[in-house]
């Protein structure tokens, strides 16, 4: 087109004056024009996106187990619904599906039926889901963890429900919008292992005294000597709209393992379903149609709460804690929502390869003395440490030797995400967001399985709570850096 301006622009001099400044005014707009409407650099070729999002209702019934504990409990009260929650993108050439849950731990076997399912429905790849557990400690049992056994029944109604979500998701697609963006909030996050005076850490459930830290230590001790790890401030944001500028949905991911303080009994998302609720609020989203969907992933939070160790504790009445976490992580949130730019093309590509880990197994002798210890509680529930980990000798002796795990890379316009089947020590975490190839990173942590606490090497050495050998801990020592390495390999891909 430039040629073409150009001749035109030649033959003015054979014309006259008026003439000649009208052509060279019309050119310089020609120009200008055609250079708003080319492609900028932040702009994506390709087709438009698509975006769809929906929340299925997975609340229980009374009575059913609830994990969070190393002793079972009973529900018997539903203080707010619990949700599996989902957001579907595509963008003319990739289709995937994130879905959330309000859960403490979901097994591989339950996401994969529910995988398939959505294949069966709608055609869309079993590999190109990504599915995650909250890790709220007040929610049914879906997994075996310690003394809670999950009901077959809510199994099955878990595992439908999950994939009925995806259905509806895909169901709302409509040309939108997305960008992103990452906050702080350094306030809420507190490394909960900790470095003790020497000779104030008790025996490990096994007997031993080789641990060299504790697991969330009594607030204001006088022995605290300083934490064994760092923590992750991050608060990113992924914001999508209709064209229009409608709001659609929001994914967040923050590092915090969950928050607590409900009344015995309750039945509750914690804080990640509260942050749905007050995020729709401060973007003006309620009562739309389809209905706005807020999500909450959980980053890599194994070895991090919302408890300062150093200070005294307050009196909290019940989900009051709860409510300030989210109002500080959802107003956050929203701050980064007003600066975010949106794009309706985006590179759109995910992942995923399967790795296996070796088991670490309980020997015979170790065995005979856990069955030894459990014969004596002549069929009571295990009460000592000691009693609960024997249970959980003999449990893992009947593991096999070595078990898949799945990871997923997912690329979302300028952002990379991790999702890794284990409670995932902030450290990787970092280490991923520092080596990964895209300028913001983050995990998403108990997505597509539960294979217990991913510990560091270093932090395998010092010991303590998330290392005792349990169903909750027992992949090879040697598990992290591998997981990290080929988490990097796809991240590099997909970039």
């Amino acid at each position: 087109m430039h040629k073409q301006l150009w001749r035109l622009s030649s033959l003015a001099v054979f014309l006259n004056r008026p003439l000649k400044l009208f052509l060279v005014i019309f050119i310089v707009a020609c120009m200008f024009v055609q250079s708003f409407l080319q492609p900028t650099e932040a702009a994506e070729t390709g087709e438009r996106l698509l975006v769809g999002a929906a929340a299925g209702n997975i609340t229980p019934w009374l009575g059913i187990s609830i994990n969070g504990s190393m002793r079972d409990r009973k529900a018997t009260h539903i203080h707010d619904q619990l949700y599996a929650r989902c957001l579907v993108l595509d963008n003319g050439s990739t289709r995937v599906a994130i879905v959330v849950c309000d859960s403490c731990l979901i097994p591989r076997e339950i996401f994969d039926q529910a995988k398939q399912m959505v294949q069966e429905h709608t055609g869309l790849q079993t590999n190109h889901m990504l599915m995650a557990a909250t890790h709220t400690h007040f929610a049914p049992t879906a997994a075996p963890a310690f003394q809670s056994m999950p009901d077959p029944e809510y199994r099955h109604f878990l595992t439908v429900r999950i994939a009925d979500t995806v259905r509806c998701a895909i169901d709302n697609l409509v040309p939108g919008r997305i960008g992103w963006g990452v906050g702080r909030e350094s306030k809420q996050v507190f490394n909960r292992r900790w470095h003790m005076k020497p000779g104030t850490i008790p025996p490990d459930p096994f007997g031993r005294t080789i641990d060299q830290v504790k697991m969330n230590p009594k607030r204001g001790d006088p022995n605290l000597v300083k934490p064994a790890g760092p923590t992750d401030p991050d608060v990113t944001v992924i914001s999508l709209q209709s064209v229009e500028g409608r709001p659609l949905a929001l994914l967040a991911n923050y590092t915090l393992h969950y928050v607590g303080g409900t009344d015995p009994g309750h039945v509750s998302a914690d804080y990640f379903g509260m942050f749905a609720n007050r995020i729709r609020k401060l973007l003006g989203a309620d009562l739309l149609d389809p209905p706005f969907v807020g999500i909450l992933t959980n980053g890599a939070s194994a070895d991090v709460n919302n408890i300062d160790f150093r200070a005294k504790p307050k009196r909290r009445h019940p989900y009051e804690q709860m409510g300030m976490v989210t109002d500080a992580v959802a107003s956050e949130a929203f701050r980064v929502v007003q600066k975010i730019q949106y794009h309706q093309r985006i590179p759109l590509t995910i992942r995923q390869a399967e790795i296996q880990l070796s088991v670490r197994r309980p020997g015979e002798t170790e065995v005979r003395q856990a069955e030894n210890i459990v014969a004596n509680l002549k069929g009571k529930s295990a009460r000592t440490l000691e009693e609960i980990y024997a249970k959980e000798t003999i449990d893992l002796s009947k593991y096999p030797d070595r078990v898949e795990l799945i990871i997923q890379a997912m690329r979302i316009g300028e952002v990379g995400m991790v999702a890794i089947p284990c409670e995932v020590f902030v450290e990787i975490g970092l280490e991923l967001k520092k080596k990964s190839p895209f300028k913001t990173t983050f995990v998403v942590e108990l997505a597509n399985g539960y294979n217990g606490y991913l510990p560091t090497l270093a932090q395998h050495k010092l010991g303590g709570y998330e290392t005792w050998r349990a169903k909750s801990s027992y992949l090879e020592v040697d598990a992290a850096p591998k997981i990290v390495d080929l988490a990097l390999e796809l991240l590099n891909h997909i970039k």
